[in-house]
């Protein structure tokens, strides 16, 4: 059952305005998983499967080694994966 009240339509709005920010999608990814992150602590979504799927896949396209240019794949791959965490989000 997806989350209601306010606090889970904030919660909803402010993921769905990371994901369309303009600047670096994979700085603009790892901002809407720490809200996302943020939202699910404070109980104001529920974790879905595909949500947790999601998150997971979007974990690993963010995971860089340290001092590793920001971009490629990585990003290609966090623009495709908040896609579909924007289309999940009514289900959280």
């Amino acid at each position: 059952m997806a989350s209601t009240g306010p606090a889970a339509e904030a919660a909803r709005q402010d993921v769905l305005e990371l994901i369309g920010a303009k600047g670096h999608a994979v700085e603009n990814a790892r901002a809407a998983l720490a809200r996302l992150e943020r939202a699910f602590a404070e109980g104001a979504l529920v974790r879905t499967p595909f949500l947790d799927q999601a998150i997971g896949d979007l974990t690993v396209a963010l995971d860089q080694e340290e001092g590793q240019k920001l971009g490629g794949k990585s990003a290609e791959a966090s623009r495709f994966i908040l896609r579909a965490i924007g289309r999940g989000l009514n289900e959280a």
